[in-house]
């Protein structure tokens, strides 16, 4: 059996996506552990990207990653994605503080006519 090689049944590009849909995807949680191990020194960063089976490049962009995420943190910058139960319970409590001051402005009314003597001009 033959591998094509011409323009439309290239051999490479089938290894290619082999090795695309068999590559190992990596967990954040995991990711911060290869980075945190580098970062104690204990063993060269050679050596931990063998270990993992991972590239040298991977590491440092990983290491890059997770300072500049550091560094956000500690400036205060917690900008964040909100979910849709958080939006949607932000609405119901926009809603009822509305309610709420709708309420008070209605008794304010009413308690300032009520000292003014049902509506009588003051003079």
């Amino acid at each position: 059996m033959r591998t094509k090689t011409g323009p439309n049944g290239s051999a490479d590009r089938h290894v290619k996506e082999i090795k695309r849909k068999t590559r190992r995807k990596f967990w954040a949680e995991e990711k911060t552990r290869i980075v945190l191990d580098g970062l104690r020194g204990e063993s060269l960063i050679s050596e931990l990207c063998r270990r993992e089976g991972i590239a040298e490049s991977v590491y440092y962009n990983w290491s890059k990653d997770f300072m500049e995420a550091g560094k956000k943190r500690l400036a205060g910058n917690t900008v964040r994605q909100v979910t849709s139960s958080e939006v949607t319970s932000l609405k119901a409590e926009a809603r009822d503080l509305k309610e709420v001051v709708a309420e008070q402005t209605l008794e304010l009314r009413l308690l300032k006519k009520s000292m003014l003597g049902d509506g009588d001009d003051p003079e």
